[in-house]
């Protein structure tokens, strides 16, 4: 028998998180196979790219492909668990991805390449909708925070822990590619296989962006900024990596420390801006992380070592950036306007991705590797400046008006990153990912 709206919320408010972790392992594991497959894949085209003399702005051109395939799965995916449900359309959505990453290994060509990450993006978007709003159904107001801290860990760690996958198979064979493929689709099996009982959909809402910038200026350019940053390191780091003379093995090392970074950083980031003007903490993050990027680009050749300690820093810092501005966000809205204002933010911080690797590709080809920092420190050190500029304008947000850190990354990432809405919200929509939405 399906319980009601009422009862059925009361239920899940009152489950510990070890009873929902064991109700959503099939989904978890699911997912962290999932990033495996894209967490190699997202390494795998950048340093492919540039070993086959793919210019390094046409090597942009490819990995943005994702993020606009991201923007599209976004906003079909709703449609689609409405009519079909959240298992089927996880298991349709991998098996194109999966298909995707063959015919890369196929086609050796920008053209194909740029088509089948698009439709990754696609896929992945679909892929995070029905995860997140999956674990939103199962959540309660009083678990859903620590609930997707675990979903976080899970992502970040499959990501991390992809990149070393690069050393088993020459990056110049098919190879790779099979093994993406491989991964992608046993992330269907735990999820098939397990009897649970799928969530209901809501409708979803929109917000209109003028009414968001008013509300949260700062916010609103971070969430956009971060999206560009986020972009930048998950696409062009391994080409970056590799123009800059290093192996295979090293451009795993060089990513895997920039993703594994950003799982130190999240909590004491996000509990000091819990404690303190979340505009501050921003203007601190990136201050330092434009010091850093600076400093590398300005420095050139180094240890190999100073550089993976400095990478490590400076995505362990900006890697924090979209969890603080959607938490600034939601500092000055109510807590009916949450949900649909996430969905926004996921939506602007996917359309500022996509042109980050374009960005970076033409710069990194008209000056070189250093470009590629260079950029970097550009964009954080420009949102520094915003962000001092703001405080000058608005007095902050009193204590009592603060909301909860939320520990969120856009999906972008990987084509990759996440993002979990906050407890406040009962019923989230089902276009709101909170994986946002990053890695690409």
């Amino acid at each position: 028998m399906r319980m009601s709206g009422p009862l059925r919320c009361a239920t899940r408010s009152h489950r510990t998180l070890p009873s929902i972790i064991t109700t959503t392992w099939p989904l978890l594991l699911g997912m962290g196979v999932l990033m495996l497959g894209a967490g190699l894949q997202g390494t795998l085209l950048g340093l492919r790219a540039t070993l086959e003399g793919f210019p390094a702005p046409v090597t942009g051109v490819i990995m943005s492909c994702y993020y606009v395939g991201y923007l599209v799965g976004t906003t079909a995916a709703p449609r689609l668990l409405r009519q079909v449900g959240h298992v089927r359309v996880f298991a349709a959505l991998a098996a194109c991805a999966s298909a995707a990453v063959l015919i890369q290994a196929c086609f050796i060509h920008p053209l194909p390449w740029a088509a089948m990450r698009l439709l990754t993006g696609v896929c992945f978007a679909g892929i995070y909708v029905v995860a997140e709003s999956w674990l939103n159904d199962r959540a309660g107001p009083g678990s859903r925070g620590r609930l997707f801290a675990v979903y976080m860990l899970v992502l970040y760690v499959g990501l991390g822990t992809a990149q070393f996958l690069l050393v088993l198979a020459d990056p110049s064979t098919p190879t790779p590619f099979m093994l993406v493929s491989v991964l992608i689709c046993l992330s269907i099996v735990p999820i098939v296989v397990s009897a649970q009982q799928t969530p209901e959909v809501a409708v979803p809402r929109k917000v209109h962006y003028r009414e968001l910038y008013r509300d949260s200026p700062l916010g609103v350019v971070a969430v956009s900024v971060s999206g560009m940053i986020s972009s930048i390191i998950f696409s062009m780091g391994p080409v970056y990596a590799r123009l800059s003379g290093l192996g295979t093995s090293a451009v795993a090392t060089f990513m895997a420390v920039s993703i594994l970074a950003a799982v130190l950083t999240q909590y004491p980031v996000g509990r000091l801006s819990d404690r303190m003007d979340r505009r501050t903490v921003i203007a601190g993050v990136c201050t330092l992380a434009t010091i850093v990027a600076g400093s590398i680009a300005a420095f050139g050749e180094m240890p190999r070592a100073a550089l993976l300690a400095l990478a490590a820093v400076f995505s362990g810092l900006v890697l924090t950036l979209y969890s603080l501005a959607v938490s600034h966000v939601n500092d000055k809205l109510e807590p009916a306007q949450m949900v649909a204002a996430s969905s926004a933010l996921l939506l602007l911080n996917g359309s500022a991705a996509a042109l980050g690797p374009v960005l970076a590709g033409s710069l990194i080809a008209a000056f070189g590797p250093p470009a590629y920092f260079a950029t970097l420190a550009t964009l954080t050190g420009g949102l520094t400046v915003y962000d001092l500029w703001r405080k000058a304008r608005r007095k902050p947000v009193s204590p009592a008006q603060k909301g909860p850190f939320v520990n969120a990354q856009p999906q972008g990432m990987t084509g990759q990153i996440v993002g979990a809405p906050g407890d406040a919200l009962e019923r989230p929509r089902a276009d709101e990912s909170a994986a946002g939405k990053a890695i690409g």
